[in-house]
């Protein structure tokens, strides 16, 4: 039988509230930055000339504050940096999900959007919003890391957003098949997905005798998972 999160609260505004399987929805601080912490990637949504573009993108969080980057010369980038409307995705798939019927065929999946506008920052913020990104990629990596020179600096673009507006939505446990289905004789069940790094290669230019650091070394350590993690629901 399928389970989804108990922990559901009002969202910040009826725009950001799901509509579809309610139920599944979450939108307090917690779930929202567990779910961004443990995604990869996100995805940046606007309007360019009157059509949508969506482009993905690295980024990194900070208390309540998230923060995307990209090189200036990006169209996006250039839209951004005047403070515009976005729209943020991040996903994080926890499996895959087998009914008896095509049409209960489901994933397991840990999800949040966010809608807010993006200004760029400087200084001491530019500088906070790239540690907050190369830390969610290898916590611990900016200190192991040589720091960003002048150059680099102006070739970068960083921009914060506030998450003001957030909401996420989540789905836990096996197929919901219909009644009538149960009997058929088709294996139903879920099979985990899970993120498994792969030894280190060490770069074709990479001197003799330097050894992997301790924050790449630990992506290959087990983390959490959904059901023990800090991220996951209840």
């Amino acid at each position: 039988m399928e389970r989804v999160t108990d922990t559901v609260t009002e969202p910040p505004s009826e725009f950001s509230r799901v509509r579809r399987l309610p139920a599944r929805a979450a939108y307090d601080a917690a779930t929202v930055h567990g779910i961004l912490d443990a995604a990869m990637i996100g995805h940046v949504g606007v309007l360019r000339q009157g059509r949508p573009v969506v482009i993905p993108m690295l980024f990194g969080r900070v208390g309540e504050d998230l923060y995307l980057h990209g090189s200036v010369a990006s169209q996006l980038l250039r839209g951004l940096a005047g403070g515009i409307d976005v729209c943020f995705t991040a996903t994080v798939i926890d499996g895959l999900v087998f009914a008896r019927s095509a049409f209960h065929h489901s994933m397991n999946y840990r999800s949040v959007v966010i809608v807010g506008t993006a200004t760029p920052v400087d200084g001491d913020d530019k500088m906070i919003g790239l540690r907050s990104v190369v830390e969610h990629i290898t916590p611990g990596r900016w200190d192991e890391a040589r720091r960003p020179s002048d150059v680099e600096l102006r070739q970068t673009s960083v921009l914060r957003m506030p998450m003001t507006e957030a909401s996420a939505k989540i789905r836990v446990g096996g197929p919901a098949d219909d009644v009538e289905d149960l009997t058929l004789p088709i294996w139903a069940g879920q099979v985990p997905v899970t993120v498994h790094f792969a030894p280190p290669v060490d770069a074709d230019d990479l001197q003799h005798g330097i050894a992997v650091s301790p924050a790449v070394a630990r992506l290959g350590s087990p983390g959490p998972t959904p059901e023990s993690g800090a991220s996951a629901p209840t």
